[in-house]
């Protein structure tokens, strides 16, 4: 049962269970990558030792899988994103996925279910680079069927939308 479970989960041990405090402190990271395990301890009501076992083990469990920036795509020199569907040969998901990784401003692959196989989204530098991507990279793969390409005309990160809640808060 055990070697079945880790078969599932790419060779990791299940997660553990999450609380109540886990969550928190999950959102708050999510908000603020960078606050400290003082604060994160003060906003969930926990000692600091208990907030730094806790981030520890949610590190260690592959819950949280790493810390970065979020990056204003236009600000960056990406005026251009789009969400790229993909229908691809049966079978072929990890070798056309290894591809897609080597794509620049790929941001985001998906394994989806419904009337394509694929989701993409990328940022380039304009629309020119955006067909040239298309076009000359994606659709030159063999394993790709078919590509639909939807123009992003703007975004909102919902994480900067929502306030971390302490435990017990809506």
């Amino acid at each position: 049962m055990a070697d079945e479970q880790m078969a599932t989960s790419g060779g990791r041990p299940p997660a553990r269970p999450l609380d109540e405090i886990d969550r928190s402190i999950l959102r708050m990271l999510q908000v603020d990558g960078r606050a400290s395990i003082r604060s994160v301890a003060e906003r969930v009501h926990v000692s600091r030792a208990n907030a730094y076992a806790r981030i520890n083990r949610l590190i260690d469990d592959g819950v949280i899988r790493g810390f970065g920036a979020r990056v204003d795509q236009e600000r960056a020199g990406h005026g251009a994103s789009a969400y790229i569907t993909m229908k691809i040969v049966q079978n072929s998901w990890r070798s056309v996925r290894e591809k897609l990784r080597e794509l620049p401003g790929a941001a985001h692959i998906a394994l989806v279910s419904g009337d394509f196989d694929v989701l993409l989204l990328v940022h380039t530098k304009d629309n020119r680079a955006l067909r040239e991507l298309v076009l000359t990279r994606i659709q030159a793969m063999e394993e790709v069927l078919s590509t639909r390409t939807l123009l992003v005309f703007e975004e909102t990160d919902l994480q900067d939308l929502k306030p971390p809640e302490a435990p017990g808060g809506p």
